[in-house]
């Protein structure tokens, strides 16, 4: 008679596994547009989950800059999470800004954070937004 072996994972493994596969979705995500510059997953709190960077594009957000703009998305999409019944779940945001378009995304991994190279026209920026929405 043989025994089945079972392989229970550890959280550890397990949470190594999650990541691994945010990873990949950020990576599918950067390889939609080379206007992207960065994509990330923050968690509910702003914690970065992971985040790649387009090779060769500099970096305009210092470490606590960075910390402080993710904790102030995910602060905004869960106060606005409080008031879905009555206007409906937000999709996504959009900021612009004088260097760079901001695209953000709520999704059960958490928050996706694009941004995206300035002076892009809102035509792109509405092709790169609908083909993000379809790979995550």
């Amino acid at each position: 008679m043989v025994i089945p072996i079972i392989v229970v994972k550890t959280p550890n493994q397990k949470w190594s596994e999650e990541i691994s596969s945010y990873k990949k979705k950020c990576q599918k995500i950067l390889n939609l547009s080379p206007s992207i510059r960065y994509v990330g997953l923050i968690n509910q709190y702003g914690r970065t989950l992971t985040g790649i960077i387009r090779p060769g594009i500099p970096i305009l957000l210092k470490a606590d800059s960075a910390r402080n703009e993710f904790f102030l998305v995910s602060t905004l999409f869960n106060m606005r999470n409080k008031i879905d019944t009555a206007i409906g779940e937000m999709d996504y945001a959009i900021f612009k800004h004088e260097k760079v378009t901001l695209l953000v995304f709520q999704s059960r991994d958490g928050i996706y954070y694009v941004s995206l190279g300035r002076n892009l026209p809102a035509t792109s920026v509405t092709k790169i937004l609908g083909r993000i929405r379809k790979t995550i």
